[in-house]
């Protein structure tokens, strides 16, 4: 465990901006974040970078979070229970399961980051939400570098959201993640977006959960950009719930607005629709812009400023606002 200094984090976000930390460490066990602890308190921790729009240089001490490592805790006839660590891959860990034959989080497929950052904004895809799949979160509380577990209902996942994007931000540092996958009947999601059109495509009647995998892989690549070729964070803003007499009167000027309902009350409408029609999408200010076939997507396209990608997100939220009525929220954490 050696503190560097003066480190860029250009390889260390995956929107590729140029900021650097005037100290780094990178963590590869919970004992040697424990510590860490007992020495430094104020840091700023960082594990895949996905889901983070960096816009200055950090001055805290950056604390990479690269524990590896996935285990069987227990498994019956039906399902199987693992812990798997933080430093691990999402999407690596998502491929590993299929390979084994463990269902659940196919329709994950693809997202970028770490494990350890899934329960934090609770990622999802598909009609399918990772909070369905998780039993535990082990965490290290700060304050006293004690080893915690959060069960699931304590995380209080909700869309996009937990505890730990609230009450417990900054107070604690997730080192693992538990899961609960299927080994057989799994029930597979394939009604949202367009997983059945590619199965359809690929004339597959009776889908694995790997086919469905490799139709999110398929649908993901066609429509969002690689960040290793063109800097992003995937979804930036979250999609929008409205109540339905708003989205009523919407619906009279644009009869064509897409819609899912949530419940009797509110109505979920797609951000890129709105982002698209308001007139974004494909659009580039310097080297920050809106992709141009996933109007959600903010990209850099070599040597934007955090500040600047911020400020075009803050140009689209009044635009958004101007013309729905209707008030985007970030996704993504704004540093």
């Amino acid at each position: 465990m050696t503190i560097q200094e003066n480190i860029s984090l250009k390889n260390y976000n995956t929107f590729g901006i140029q900021v650097n930390a005037k100290r780094f460490v990178s963590i590869t066990s919970v004992y040697q974040l424990q510590q860490l602890l007992t020495v430094e308190k104020d840091i700023f921790i960082l594990s895949g970078g996905s889901n983070m729009l960096l816009t200055t240089d950090i001055n805290k001490l950056v604390v990479h979070i690269n524990i590896e490592g996935i285990s069987i805790d227990n498994e019956d006839e039906n399902a199987v229970y693992l812990t798997v660590n933080a430093g691990e891959n999402w999407h690596n860990f998502v491929l590993w399961a299929i390979a084994q034959n463990y269902g659940g989080i196919e329709n994950l497929s693809l997202i970028p980051g770490n494990v350890g950052t899934c329960p934090i904004q609770n990622i999802g895809a598909y009609g399918v939400e990772v909070k369905d799949v998780i039993t535990k979160v082990e965490a290290i509380e700060v304050d006293s570098g004690k080893l915690v577990s959060f069960s699931n209902k304590e995380c209080q996942f909700g869309y996009r959201n937990s505890i730990f994007k609230n009450k417990a931000k900054g107070k604690y540092i997730i080192t693992a993640v538990g899961f609960k996958l299927t080994k057989n009947q799994h029930q597979l999601n394939t009604s949202y977006g367009a997983i059945e059109q590619e199965l359809s495509a690929q004339k597959i009647v009776n889908p694995t959960i790997k086919a469905v995998s490799d139709a999110v892989i398929t649908i993901r690549k066609a429509k969002l950009p690689d960040p290793n070729e063109i800097g992003n964070s995937g979804s930036f803003f979250k999609n929008p719930v409205i109540d339905v007499d708003l989205f009523k009167t919407l619906q009279e000027k644009y009869p064509e607005i897409p819609s899912y309902p949530i419940s009797d009350t509110e109505i979920k409408v797609p951000a890129g629709w709105l982002i698209e029609k308001s007139g974004f999408k494909g659009k580039r200010f310097g080297d920050a812009g809106v992709h141009t076939k996933q109007a959600l997507v903010l990209v850099n396209y070599g040597n934007a400023t955090g500040q600047e990608i911020y400020n075009l997100a803050k140009n689209i939220q009044q635009k958004i606002l101007e013309l729905f009525q209707i008030e985007l929220e970030i996704e993504v954490n704004v540093i």
